[in-house]
């Protein structure tokens, strides 16, 4: 496997993932939020975010699908592992990595309303808005990227390049 080209660098990355830590951390000042993070492409970003907040906060992962093998979504969102610990009445931020079409990410935030939150936000690393097709708001943003297959820093294809320090680019046939 060829490496990818490299989009956005580890030291870049470090430095978004801090600027939105001291964003998160002002606006939950005197909260304790649960951070629940979308599995497995946010486990470095969020790993990163969480140890860059100096503020109580719980920590929880669901585990969803739509991408299957391929490089486009399916189309069609499965909840394969659901968060553990009661958010009733608790501030709640969904940790993503990437959000694109926006699927993902509204089912995500429809599955966590009906749990009875007292709030829902969203951080997500990245955002591809060329290819949404269903409207999400995005709270904390740390990038927005061209309509691209982005792999590296927790993003994959088949299992692959999850582990890579930057954010790169896969070309056609990699």
């Amino acid at each position: 496997m060829a490496y990818p080209q490299v989009l956005i660098n580890r030291a870049e990355i470090a430095r978004t993932v801090n600027a939105l830590a001291a964003r998160i951390q002002a606006d939950y000042e005197g909260r304790d939020p649960v951070l629940i993070g979308a599995l497995k492409g946010c486990f470095i970003f969020m790993s990163d975010l969480v140890r860059a907040l100096n503020m109580p906060l719980s920590v929880d992962f669901l585990g969803v699908a739509s991408y299957g093998g391929g490089t486009q979504s399916s189309g069609e969102v499965r909840l394969l592992h659901d968060f553990k610990g009661p958010i009733q009445g608790r501030h709640v931020l969904v940790v993503e990595d990437i959000v694109d079409t926006g699927l993902t990410l509204s089912f995500i935030i429809e599955h966590v309303r009906r749990k009875g939150p007292a709030s829902i936000k969203v951080c997500a690393l990245l955002d591809k808005p060329s290819r949404r097709s269903v409207p999400v708001t995005i709270d904390y943003l740390g990038f927005t990227v061209p309509n691209k297959f982005i792999v590296g820093y927790g993003l994959d294809f088949n299992e692959h390049y999850r582990n890579l320090p930057d954010i790169c680019v896969l070309e056609d046939g990699a």
